[in-house]
């Protein structure tokens, strides 16, 4: 319990057996360490929870190994998050998508607009070769609910000890800004609202939207 692991073949194939288990890891992401569990596992969903003593009124994300899990997992990107995912997937960008009849995740909000999840591609090398070995991750940033983000293994072990099963330590993250949540809102004067600043700036997003910049991301 609470094995911090360089990132490397073994410890990739470590981090699918804890997955599979039901178990709760720690991996570095491009903008700070993420606690990752099964998103398909209730019983993984609910440790989560309790080892960042989160309430449950707050939500969790998917992070994917690419984009196109969006559609395999029976979510779907309304307008004009399409075009924005498009844009900054992958980055630290989070949409919150639909779910179609059918999707088996467990970690979906149930709102106005029905089902959603928020999803997210992370533009990390590291994190990437962990989704691909283990699939679509449930995750939240991997600290204690209140206290500060982490940009490092190091750090996260001290706020989450043996809470978690395994820690891959891929160095430091950029952090500490999380990724930037971003809703569509038909109502809204761009069709889209942002829920949680980030390290993608809203005002990059609504110039992104309207073609007024180029490949600058903030």
């Amino acid at each position: 319990m609470g094995e911090i692991v360089d990132i490397d073949q073994e410890s990739l194939a470590g981090l699918k057996r804890v997955i599979a288990a039901g178990g709760l890891a720690v991996i570095p992401t491009d903008t700070v360490y993420g606690i990752v569990c099964d998103p398909f596992n209730d019983r993984a969903i609910d440790a989560l929870f309790a080892a960042k003593e989160r309430p449950r009124t707050k939500s969790l994300q998917i992070l994917l190994p690419s984009v196109a899990d969006i559609d395999r997992l029976g979510l779907d990107l309304p307008a004009p998050l399409d075009s924005l995912a498009a844009r900054f997937l992958p980055g630290a960008f989070s949409p919150v998508c639909r779910a179609r009849t059918g999707c088996r995740l467990r970690t979906l909000r149930h709102d106005a607009d029905g089902r959603t999840q928020a999803v997210r591609v992370p533009a990390c090398e590291p994190c990437l070769a962990a989704l691909a070995a283990a699939g679509p991750l449930a995750a939240s940033s991997a600290n204690i609910s209140g206290q500060p983000s982490v940009q490092t293994v190091q750090e996260a072990y001290g706020q989450l000890g043996e809470r978690v099963d395994l820690y891959l330590d891929g160095g430091p993250t950029p952090g500490p800004t999380p990724s930037t949540v971003v809703a569509a809102d038909a109502g809204a004067p761009a069709g889209f609202v942002v829920l949680r600043e980030g390290a993608i700036a809203s005002a990059a997003i609504a110039a992104a939207l309207s073609g007024s910049i180029g490949d600058d991301r903030r």
